[in-house]
């Protein structure tokens, strides 16, 4: 190879001399002065050798490989100059300064003379078993340093030229587009997304060339036993082979390179290679089991006619536990099977579900959790069955399973609407030592509880602590507290929970209006209750039945006939039309006041307006009693006894009162008996006036025996 590039020197003595064009390197930032010599390009000519190696190793312990086969090995000639010439134009480049600056006061055909020796103990190199230990006797240390540096540079360069030229093919390969198209549809854009398809690209690059080597290798080792084949055949003795076997033997490939660290997983540039997705992966799996519905057994045969028997039986009078059993023998089935019986029963049968779910608590199969059990009594409590919800409670409890926070609710939201108060509130205790907060809905049930319970107090120290934790009551809620005050009597809860209402910006209502104007009249305040009425008129709220007719039993209170009558005739100016209610109250007046025929001329227009509430007959007995028309007085009292259950005790003790001085003791003593029967206490006064009355009426029953005797 010497002698060939010695040659080529003769031919053309200036090729060293001529700087060489289209050259970029760190170390030459400036561009290169132009051509000068058209033939420089085929100078450099080199017999294909895929061995051929430049050893560069400025620590004498690295080895680096120039070229590679495929760009040494070719078959043109051009194409086997190219890698050469590229090199060695680099080099003359670098070097020629570096050695003018070192020796400036040589003359130039001196310095052009020492290039041409560096250059051909730089060709040297590239002989197969060059080494640069020790440098060449003719060039001293400090240069040959020099010349290897240089040469690492050149081929550091040209490697990096070459991968970056490989690196814009692989830029526009397939994957590469399509992990971009991906990471541009999640929202990466920009710099980032430039940087990540760079990334991928030199990871495609790698992969290629770590099999690139692999089929290298592989060549290398199947021309080994080529060559091996070959000497056998040729009759190579045992020695010959075995010499040949020394040769190739510190080349042979026995087995595929292995991996040195941990494989790596990638997937659109993300490291699935890290321990904590094994965690994941882990958890995922748990977590499946509990949201990945498991597969259906399907019931097929025999098992789907027992299937249809049970679901064609009723809960109160047939017993599913044999049919339940021999659907189990024959299906054997898990809980998603059992669920979804479950699911079919209670499609048919709401009641049938809640008796076969309560069975289903004891099977094993079915895997029974406290859900389970807080399902079913949530079940039993919607439907009102409060005794079966409490029986299924403690059997949970029996069983060893506590109420959790979701049972505790359950049984406020249970025992409030019952009327419960006792066992509501240890629930809501039991929240709250839960560390729960309570939400609005169980502040809703409670305050229920406490309004059905005749404790609406209570009810509002619970609307107070809702609004210091910023939980806004609802416009029920106010109405509810409402009514429970107004019912009560109570005027200054009343006209708290108005005041509240209206700072929490809801307005008043006609019912709201109402209520307030009930509740003075109650109390026995007309003068406020008229006020609460002008007030809703101005607030642009006409007057309805059921307002009139509280603002007529304000009234009555304290009997001011007088000024009723003159809100009547100024409503009827506005056109208002008296209703039911409003007739209802006038005639308990006019039946108080004992006017019998305005009261029945009342009672006619009453009847026009539609039928005449149940309580007005209490009125009419007592004021026929009273009047002593006691036809019609019985005929109201027949009415009554139908319904005394929906009485109450006031009501009971003026029909009793009216009975009296209309002088029917009897029918008298016998409201009295229902109404002790029913549990309700008479007052005093009545019991005083029944004693009384009986008691005249034996004294005058022996004078009567006594005048017939004489």
């Amino acid at each position: 190879m010497r002698s060939f590039l010695l040659s080529r020197l003769r031919r053309n003595p200036r090729f060293f001399l001529s700087p060489i064009a289209s050259i970029s390197t760190p170390q030459s930032p400036s561009p290169p002065p132009p051509l000068s010599s058209p033939s420089i390009r085929t100078l450099h000519g080199l017999p294909p050798n895929p061995q051929s190696v430049i050893t560069a190793q400025p620590s004498s312990s690295r080895v680096v490989q120039l070229f590679s086969p495929e760009e040494t090995h070719t078959d043109g000639c051009d194409d086997e100059d190219g890698p050469m010439n590229e090199f060695l134009s680099r080099f003359v480049w670098i070097i020629r300064p570096k050695l003018a600056d070192a020796y400036p006061a040589l003359p130039k055909d001196t310095l052009e003379a020492m290039l041409l020796v560096v250059c051909q103990k730089v060709v040297a190199l590239m002989e197969p078993g060059a080494s640069v230990d020790d440098p060449p006797v003719d060039l001293s240390e400090d240069l040959w340093k020099t010349v290897v540096e240089v040469s690492n540079s050149v081929y550091e360069a040209m490697r990096r030229d070459r991968m970056r030229e490989e690196l814009k093919k692989y830029l526009h390969w397939d994957e590469v587009k399509e992990m971009c198209r991906f990471a541009g549809d999640i929202g990466i854009q920009g710099p980032m997304l430039r940087e990540l398809r760079f990334k991928w690209a030199r990871e495609k690059l790698a992969d290629v060339e770590f099999y690139r080597k692999l089929n290298q290798m592989r060549e290398q080792a199947q021309n080994q036993e080529r060559q091996k084949v070959l000497s056998l055949s040729s009759g190579t003795d045992a020695g010959s082979v075995s010499l040949a076997e020394e040769k190739v033997g510190g080349s042979k490939v026995a087995a595929l390179p292995q991996r040195k660290g941990k494989i790596k997983y990638k997937i659109y540039g993300l490291d699935l290679s890290d321990p904590k997705w094994a965690e994941v992966a882990e958890k995922v799996e748990e977590a499946e089991k509990h949201f990945v519905p498991e597969e259906l057994q399907p019931v097929e045969g025999k098992c789907k006619k027992v299937d249809e028997r049970i679901l064609s039986l009723k809960a109160k009078r047939d017993d599913p536990a044999p049919l339940l059993a021999e659907w189990k023998e024959l299906l054997q089935p898990k809980r998603i099977d059992w669920l979804a019986l479950l699911d079919r029963i209670k499609q048919r049968n709401v009641d049938l579900y809640l008796k076969v779910a309560e069975l289903l608590l004891s099977e094993e199969s079915f895997e029974t959790n406290i859900r389970d059990y807080s399902k079913l009594i949530d079940a039993h409590s919607k439907a009102d069955h409060m005794e079966d919800a409490e029986r299924i409670l403690e059997v949970m409890t029996g069983r060893g399973i506590m109420p959790d926070i979701l049972t505790f609710l359950i049984l406020v939201h249970m025992y409030s609407k019952a009327g419960d108060l006792d066992r509501a509130k240890d629930a809501f205790e039991s929240l709250r030592k839960e560390g729960f907060q309570p939400d609005l809905k169980v502040y809703n049930s409670m305050i229920t509880a406490y309004v059905k319970a005749g404790l609406p107090k209570q009810g509002e120290m619970l609307v107070r602590e809702m609004e210091s934790r910023d939980i806004k009551p609802t416009k029920e809620i106010y109405m509810e507290l409402l009514r429970a005050f107004t019912k009560l009597g109570q005027v200054d809860g009343a006209q708290r929970i108005m005041n509240t209402m209206q700072f929490a910006g809801i307005q008043p209502t006609l019912e709201s209006f109402t209520l307030l104007v009930e509740a003075y009249g109650q109390s026995g305040d007309p003068d406020q209750a008229r006020g609460h009425f002008d007030h809703m008129i101005r607030s642009g709220h006409k007057p309805d039945d059921r307002c009139t007719a509280s603002m007529m039993a304000a009234y009555v209170k304290k009997n001011l006939l007088d000024k009723a009558l003159d809100l009547l005739l100024t409503l009827e100016k506005d056109g208002f039309q008296p209703g039911i209610a409003t007739y209802s109250i006038l005639v308990d007046w006019l039946g108080r006041l004992q006017l019998v025929d305005e009261a029945e001329g009342l009672l006619s227009k009453l009847a026009e307006k539609g039928e005449a509430p149940f309580e007005i007959h209490v009125s009419l007995c007592d004021m026929y009693s009273r009047a002593h028309q006691l036809e019609k007085a019985r005929k109201s009292l027949k009415i009554l006894e139908a319904r005394s259950k929906l009485l109450r005790a006031d009501q009971l003790e003026r029909i009793i009162s009216g009975l009296l001085a209309g002088g029917l003791l009897e029918d008298a003593k016998r409201i009295y008996d229902c109404m002790q029967s029913q549990g309700l206490a008479p007052s005093e006064p009545i019991r005083v006036a029944l004693l009384a009355a009986q008691s005249i009426r034996r004294q005058k029953s022996p004078t009567r025996r006594g005048g017939k005797s004489r």
